[in-house]
């Protein structure tokens, strides 16, 4: 072998062959993690991640209900950090899940996985962590991450859709863009002192959710109940199609604008046509078909929940004292976050955790009785503070939350951290 004389070369292989080896397992492990079927796609972590910072988001709120744990009263205010936590740490979270999964579905195009999920995930963790701190300087940290979370989402979905030149599909990109405004205007306005507004704008954004719903339930759950009760084909008439959709929008605009100008009307009457319209379109659906089959009726009982919700709501406009009846807005809220929002996400991500992992779409028995629990926080939670058992239906609706999203958990995370069973 040929002799290395020169002293710079000699250095050089001295280096060289003395250089520590210490990074090669370091890369190997990322490697590793960013390749995990975990991230495979959207899914699987923001399920996951969604459900669990929704037990760990109640759990909270019941020991500050109880006095038995107080918030950092520096950062957002209870009912604000509460409402923020279920919309956006859960739902906001759950949403996007599924509709990043479901463009790569509509537009055959790559979505996002790998190493750019996982930061996507890191990124959610932050926002999260900065959120249970709760501090002036955690929140305005979680404001800049949550902002930066939604300019990634948005812009991985738009570029999917504008590849593909998926027409049907770019509405969604506004509507996820009115989320991200939403959400940075919360936090915003309840930093600023003004708790009212941030109050009113998460109002509004649970609203925002029964648009999401009304597309993506309109979509899926007639087709799912052809193709899983065997029914023949749903069609719902087109002038209900048509109105159903401006009719919800015009609701939310003139809720939101209410609170900035004495308009002459409320939105009430708007509500209630929006819920009604909700009716009759579920009317079509065949629904009495789907009895044996869970994941078909818990879609469909959810889509109910909203329809009655958007009706009460509308209701709890009007007095009624004369039939001795009275409606508070935030019980009839919480049939749409609870009996609406939160069933279809259950329902949803049972369905697409075994669809998008091949397998055979048959819900394991535990879940039937989540989406039962689920049906039961509803009704607690709305009727029960109706007879001054406030307290009482505040404690029972987050434990059975909390058994209700541990179930799913304890269920889905096998499923979801392992390869689909199809390759």
């Amino acid at each position: 072998m040929m002799e290395i004389h020169d002293p710079e070369l000699m250095m050089l292989k001295y280096k060289q062959d003395n250089q520590p080896q210490l990074n090669s397992p370091d890369k190997h492990f990322m490697s590793k993690l960013f390749n995990h079927d975990f991230f495979d796609l959207a899914f699987r972590p923001f399920f996951i991640l969604g459900t669990l910072a929704s037990v760990v988001s109640m759990i909270i709120w019941y020991l500050q209900l109880n006095s038995l744990f107080e918030l950092n009263n520096s950062g957002l205010s209870p009912s604000i950090w509460h409402i923020h936590e279920m919309i956006f740490g859960f739902a906001a979270t759950i949403a996007v899940g599924f509709i990043l999964t479901a463009g790569k579905t509509w537009t055959k195009q790559p979505s996002i996985t790998g190493k750019h999920l996982f930061l996507l995930s890191l990124i959610w963790l932050t926002v999260r962590f900065s959120i249970y701190i709760n501090s002036s300087f955690s929140i305005k940290v979680a404001l800049i991450f949550q902002l930066v979370w939604w300019l990634i989402v948005i812009s991985c979905f738009f570029k999917m859709v504008y590849h593909a030149k998926n027409i049907r599909n770019y509405l969604f990109v506004p509507l996820l863009s009115i989320m991200m405004l939403m959400n940075i205007s919360i936090i915003l306005t309840d930093l600023l002192n003004y708790t009212g507004l941030a109050m009113h704008l998460s109002r509004a954004s649970i609203l925002l959710f029964t648009i999401l719903m009304s597309i993506i339930g309109g979509r899926v759950i007639p087709f799912f109940t052809q193709n899983g009760a065997k029914t023949k084909k749903i069609n719902t008439p087109t002038w209900i199609e048509k109105l159903i959709l401006p009719v919800g929008i015009t609701g939310i605009a003139v809720f939101i604008l209410g609170y900035f100008l004495d308009l002459p009307f409320t939105p009430g009457p708007i509500m209630i046509l929006a819920g009604v319209l909700h009716l009759l379109r579920f009317s079509f659906w065949k629904t009495i078909k789907t009895y044996k089959v869970p994941l078909l009726w818990s879609l469909h009982i959810s889509y109910l929940f909203m329809g009655f919700g958007l009706i009460l709501l509308g209701l709890s406009y009007f007095d009624l004292s004369v039939i001795n009846i009275n409606i508070p807005f935030s019980n009839a809220l919480h049939m749409i976050t609870i009996g609406a929002i939160g069933l279809m996400i259950f329902a949803m991500m049972s369905r697409v955790s075994l669809g998008h992992t091949g397998r055979a779409l048959v819900l394991n028995k535990a879940l039937i009785l989540a989406f039962i629990l689920i049906i039961l926080t509803a009704f607690i939670r709305v009727i029960l503070p109706l007879f001054n058992f406030t307290q009482l239906a505040w404690d029972l609706s987050a434990l059975l939350w909390v058994c209700s999203s541990l179930i799913f958990i304890f269920v889905y995370s096998p499923i979801l951290f392992a390869k689909r069973i199809d390759q």
